[in-house]
């Protein structure tokens, strides 16, 4: 269930996230670890990114409805568990690339709320000066390769980051994602041969939120499970519950190890669902509503961790509010950070286009 939404019966509405320093300090890694086996401070750290990422994702659609962010805006929300579970396992100087639902990536890979929510408003205290918006976000201090429009580019450019890291051989992991509908894309099998052939250490992450843009993955691909599309390329792949971060963790410790130890590319499909429309402009009606409800209210990240850190007796109300306060400071923080920083020069329209050679 979203947080601060109506949930099931006797449901508390309970809301939080890390501060600003939490918030961007990833968790070590952690192969193999169960809702047995993770420790305390490991769950309130996931819980805490996760939260992050849902609130502030609240508030940008919030800024959208008010003017403040123009073109295109992607929610994250109902997806958190696969960029915080799959980051959270990183190791410095791993490489994260994606498309244009790419907000929880960011934040996932420890950028600064106040840069990100500056960029989505298009100013100037953006990560990328406020020429990036929602979709082209780019951040090399945090190894995030962006935010890609373009249906399925961003794979054969993840697939070139694998290639410099196997040229260089510096053990370092590309983090490539994609959604489902990028799946059927032509320029994917392309960059799964050349990944294969070459043994080049990339983890591809396919975000099957079941429906693409707005069509059902049952009704647009033969074969619907995604995992297996790497199949006549010998890549090995698995189908992950992408709503169990736990899970999501475990599975991509596993195909991290596989990547960086020379085996080559692995394919997690992460079984996932995103409560808004495709974007902001879409009013999601190929779908029912209690459809959405009744995933929110029986499979969502951030209710499963929530309880399964109070089974164990590790977070109680008095710190889920104090969570709750705390994330409330980042995101309030970070769109008045965004509202009062200034556009743009206009000069900035000839810089960053092209790179100067040297004869």
């Amino acid at each position: 269930m979203a947080r601060g939404q109506t949930g099931a019966a006797g449901r508390r509405k309970v809301n939080g996230a890390a501060a600003r320093k939490a918030s961007t300090t990833r968790a070590p890694s952690a192969a193999g670890k169960t809702a047995a086996t993770a420790d305390k401070e490991e769950l309130l750290k996931l819980y805490r990114d996760m939260l992050l990422i849902r609130r502030f994702e609240e508030r940008a659609g919030q800024l959208y409805g008010m003017g403040l962010i123009g073109g295109f805006c992607h929610l994250y929300i109902g997806q958190e568990a696969v960029a915080v579970g799959v980051q959270s396992i990183q190791q410095p100087g791993d490489q994260v690339i994606t498309g244009y639902r790419d907000h929880g990536h960011m934040l996932a890979s420890g950028m600064d709320p106040r840069e990100v929510m500056a960029e989505l408003t298009g100013r100037s205290g953006g990560s990328s000066r406020g020429k990036g918006g929602s979709m082209h976000m780019f951040s090399t201090e945090a190894n995030f390769y962006g935010g890609h429009g373009i249906v399925g580019a961003q794979v054969p450019l993840g697939v070139g980051l694998a290639f410099a890291n196997r040229y260089r051989d510096n053990g370092k992991v590309s983090f490539t994602y994609f959604g489902d509908g990028a799946a059927n894309q032509g320029q994917v099998y392309e960059a799964f041969n050349m990944a294969a052939i070459w043994k080049l250490p990339v983890v591809f992450v396919i975000e099957n939120n079941q429906y693409a843009m707005g069509t059902s993955i049952e009704r647009s691909s033969s074969e619907t499970q995604l995992y297996k599309r790497g199949a006549s390329f010998r890549i090995p792949g698995e189908e992950v519950d992408g709503m169990d971060v736990l899970a999501v963790q475990a599975a991509a410790s596993k195909a991290a190890e596989h990547a960086r130890t020379g085996q080559g590319p692995y394919i997690l499909e992460m079984k996932t669902y995103r409560y808004r429309g495709h974007s902001m402009s879409d009013p999601a009606k190929y779908r029912t509503r209690d459809e959405v409800d009744e995933i929110r209210k029986t499979r969502d990240p951030i209710d499963h961790l929530e309880e399964l850190l109070e089974k164990k007796g590790w977070a109680d109300e008095a710190t889920l509010k104090g969570i709750d306060a705390d994330v409330k400071r980042i995101v309030a923080d970070a769109a008045e950070f965004a509202r009062t920083s200034p556009e743009p020069d206009p000069s900035e329209l000839y810089t960053d286009v092209y790179s100067e050679a040297r004869a």
